[in-house]
């Protein structure tokens, strides 16, 4: 039987070096994002427990970080710089509550949440080209490690709203 990657692999003709450099780019803005994003919530939250998680989870994105690098170079492109636009708002949006004092464990999963959909999406746009089968192989762990931060904060979000009612 065949899967549908392997009628995408079979019928897309294979991926240029500078394409794959401008997915890989993108996949690496967006998990800077997400390792920005985590640290921003960090800060922002007053749990010891709540804090630890998105430490890791920042340092998660730093180890995916790097193997985004390391791809992209290997295939003769140059990193790009920074995260996004919207990861930048996103986060002044997390810091801003925080300031006036609208910061809730809740409200910052939510947010955090939020970041961790933009980052599956990003991966799942990403798994839909015909990509080389060794950078295939290291999106498709990168977006299972994305689907698991999501996961893992969308039942802390849930322990939360299910902690104020």
């Amino acid at each position: 039987m065949t899967d549908a990657r392997t009628l995408l692999s079979e019928s897309a003709d294979p991926m240029s070096n500078d394409d794959v450099v401008d997915v890989l780019n993108d996949l690496l803005e967006i998990t800077r994002d997400g390792g920005y994003g985590f640290l921003a919530c960090a800060e922002e939250v007053k749990s010891a427990t709540l804090k630890d998680t998105f430490v890791r989870r920042a340092e998660s994105c730093k180890a995916a970080e790097s193997e985004l690098v390391g791809l992209i170079r290997q295939y003769g492109g140059e990193p790009a710089e920074g995260g996004t636009a919207a990861g930048a708002m996103h986060r002044g949006w997390v810091h801003l509550k925080g300031s006036v004092g609208a910061n809730s464990e809740l409200s910052i999963l939510e947010s955090c949440e939020r970041g961790e959909d933009a980052a599956v999406a990003q991966y799942r746009k990403a798994l839909k080209q015909n990509l080389p089968t060794d950078v295939r192989v290291a999106v498709q762990r990168q977006a299972d490690g994305a689907q698991s931060n999501h996961d893992q904060i969308r039942d802390l979000r849930n322990a939360a709203r299910a902690a104020d009612n």
